[in-house]
């Protein structure tokens, strides 16, 4: 961090009213500079077409041409370019990509904002933050259910929460730390900047910031800490008699209660608080779970499943929820297709790198029998397909297991990372 980024962040956590000025000015060339060696050389381009490479042959001169447009106030964004990937179940996820330049200016932005907001976000946030990892929740979520001490679960779902963000409100909530109109306008631009479709249609959003860009997430977050962070911290739970707990990870989030009548407060309440900010719940994916030991009641937070185990240690057992491991199968099962005819070693090379992945995210404290499971499925699949590569059967199964002595696939491995 550069010291004028650490002399925000002091600023910031020593004075929590603070309100930020001149913040437009520290986008500096040495600054701007700096933000572009960590962009993502390999990012797909936006609607100019410009790659990393391109815009980087004559760096220098971009970026002093960038800051003049900043200075006089003639920088305008450009379109946003749509692209959609899959979510499985036949629904795909909507994907904002801005240009190259953009994406450095959102990025410079985004590193002032999060040295004043890592000092006020709250410790029941996970999503893209520094030192902090979907992992991080899910193995401090189990950790806080192991005590036996919350026994009812209010899981929700908000309904398109990027593309429904008001930007009424994320103005009023960044000018609660920032006074500075310049930089606020900066953000306002790629708020309501123009959306290309794949169909040619331009379309310009009245709410939302498009995933995909550098800024979203960090908006997401500081717009879900003024709507639910912050609320339950001093509100909510002030008013709870018995123990109660968020867990948030950018528009996901569960909230663990001790007794069923202030779990049931906060699902009654939860619905004209997201209302007031302009967010719906999808009523079809909140609920309260009634999550005893004597239960058999299971709730899933990113990705994974929580129930408790039968038997003497009624510990909370964890593992891949289920459409996810499907989902994971089946895009396997479609790469394999895909890539059979690549040659052996570069292929398992490939595979690790998948395998790889999938092992970092579910890797989670108690999630082992899963990861076992799914490199059980790898293996077979990758058998079937190098079968297919020809008309003549390629392996038989020992034939398969002496070629993985030769080429390896790495095994399953898990990490706790709570205390």
């Amino acid at each position: 961090m550069s010291t004028s980024l650490e002399r925000i962040a002091e600023k910031a956590k020593r004075v929590k009213k603070h309100r930020f000025q001149n913040l437009s000015g520290m986008l500096d060339r040495w600054f701007l500079w700096n933000q572009w060696k960590e962009l993502n050389k390999n990012a797909a381009v936006g609607v100019d077409k410009v790659t990393y490479t391109k815009y980087g042959d004559n760096l220098m001169a971009n970026i002093d041409d960038l800051i003049k447009r900043l200075k006089r106030k003639s920088y305008r964004a450009k379109l946003v370019r749509r692209h959609y990937v899959p979510k499985g179940n036949g629904k795909v996820r909507p994907l904002g990509i801005p240009s190259i330049e953009d994406k450095l200016v959102q990025k410079a932005v985004t590193r002032i904002l999060g040295a004043i907001y890592e000092q006020d976000f709250l410790s029941s946030s996970y999503g893209y933050r520094p030192n902090r990892s979907a992992q991080m929740a899910v193995d401090c979520l189990r950790t806080a259910l192991d005590t036996g001490r919350y026994h009812y679960v209010v899981e929700a779902d908000i309904k398109g929460y990027f593309d429904n963000l008001d930007h009424e409100w994320m103005v009023k909530m960044l000018l609660q730390r920032v006074h500075d109109k310049a930089f606020i306008r900066l953000i306002e631009k790629w708020l309501k900047v123009g959306v290309l479709e794949i169909d040619g249609k331009i379309i310009h959003p009245a709410t939302g910031s498009p995933q995909g860009g550098i800024i979203s997430p960090m908006l997401a977050n500081i717009y879900m800490h003024y709507v639910l962070n912050l609320w339950f911290e001093h509100i909510v739970k002030k008013r709870c008699k018995g123990k109660a707990e968020l867990f948030v990870y950018a528009d996901d989030f569960v909230c663990l209660f001790e007794r069923a009548d202030e779990a049931r407060a906060f699902y009654i309440a939860l619905e004209k608080r997201m209302a007031k900010f302009n967010l719906k719940l999808a009523a079809e994916k909140t609920r309260i779970v009634c999550f005893r030991k004597d239960q058999n009641q299971m709730f899933e937070f990113l990705g994974f499943e929580f129930r408790w185990m039968k038997g003497r240690r009624r510990k909370i057992r964890i593992r891949t929820a289920k459409k996810k491991f499907q989902k994971s199968c089946q895009s396997f099962k479609e790469w394999c297709k895909k890539q059979r005819s690549t040659k052996l070693s570069l292929l398992v090379k490939k595979l690790n790198s998948k395998l790889r992945g999938y092992y970092e995210y579910y890797g989670v404290y108690g999630n082992f029998e899963s990861l076992a499971r799914y490199k059980r499925y790898v293996e077979l699949a990758f058998h079937r397909w190098l079968n297919r590569r020809s008309q003549r059967r390629s392996y038989s199964w020992q034939g398969f297991l002496d070629m993985l002595r030769r080429y390896p696939l790495l095994n399953p491995k898990v990490k706790k990372l709570s205390n």
